[in-house]
């Protein structure tokens, strides 16, 4: 079976750690472990978060132009393809370190948006370090970035399109074929669009589950799976909150999920089965085997209605 896992950010930093390379690699051992338990049996392609690996090498770069002015920081899709190979070479290496039979490759990829994409008329995700309003509306003048309130403080915010298409497919199929383990569309991809027949960086985010939708509708998976906190779950944190065990895109819209976790997550798989390719799942990294057999998580196909555990 081919399957595209979408990894989030909790598998690589829990909630409130520090952004520690250590801390970062104890995760991804544990990560490491629940995937290479079945990597021998399918084939499997990693799409991982970078989320807080992005804000990181943006503070980094603004504390260094404090230190070196002319030294501008790097542009976001630079940075992005940096997360890439940090994120890609611990897990490869820990995948290999479970099991040493593992042929596995990391690939940094790009992912094609649109120029025209109505994100970029209103710049909504916030990234990097948090400033005073004073010191937010310096940089404004000073530069094309846009700042919003977040709290009591001001932080970047940038673009978040969709995603359009993926430019290393073919090689992603390659490396598939050849019996790799591949880690590609790290953070979903690093973002460019074509000009001029010309492929360049563009200041946004991609979501990462809606990239690792779009490869696996582009590689015909077998099975879209996005490993989160755990399952479906109807009015969750509710006293009547139920644990869905098989769901479908129809029974899925009568309900309505936050905006900021499950919602886009929920977005995504929907949209894979709709595809017709194959059924998807949500669930707990450290319940994958389970996962992929409808045993833990939430499995969603075609079809009508939900069945809870």
């Amino acid at each position: 079976m081919r399957i595209v896992l979408a990894l989030g950010g909790n598998a690589l930093l829990a909630r409130g750690q520090a952004l520690t390379a250590e801390n970062q690699r104890e995760n991804i051992q544990k990560a490491a472990e629940s995937i290479a338990a079945i990597a021998k049996q399918h084939e499997v392609v990693i799409v991982h978060g970078n989320g807080p690996q992005v804000g990181l090498l943006m503070e980094q770069n603004a504390a260094y132009q404090e230190y070196s002015p002319e030294t501008t920081p790097y542009p976001m899709d630079v940075l992005g393809s940096q997360t890439c190979g940090m994120v890609g070479y611990m897990l490869q290496q820990e995948l290999r370190n479970c099991d040493a039979s593992l042929n596995i490759a990391t690939l940094v990829t790009q992912t094609q948006v649109s120029k025209s994409d109505p994100a970029f008329a209103n710049p909504t995700k916030f990234v990097g370090p948090v400033y005073s309003e004073a010191k937010a509306k310096e940089l404004m003048a000073a530069s094309d970035k846009v700042f919003k309130a977040d709290g009591e403080y001001y932080r970047r915010v940038v673009p978040s399109p969709m995603p359009q298409d993926i430019v290393e497919v073919p090689q992603v199929e390659t490396l598939l074929t050849a019996g790799n383990v591949v880690i590609a569309c790290g953070g979903g991809g690093v973002p460019v669009c074509i000009e001029q027949g010309r492929s360049v960086g563009v200041e946004c985010v991609i979501d990462k589950d809606l990239t690792a939708e779009l490869l696996a509708e582009k590689i015909n998976a077998d099975l879209f799976v996005i490993l989160t906190d755990g399952s479906i779950y109807r009015n969750y944190g509710k006293p009547d909150q139920a644990e869905m065990k098989v769901a479908t895109p129809k029974g899925l819209s009568e309900f309505s999920f936050p905006a900021g976790s499950m919602g886009p997550k929920v977005d995504a798989v929907c949209k894979f089965v709709e595809s017709g390719r194959g059924d998807a799942a949500i669930g707990s990294l450290f319940d994958l085997d389970k996962v992929i057999c409808n045993e833990a998580g939430t499995l969603i196909k075609q079809g009508e209605g939900i069945e809870y555990y």
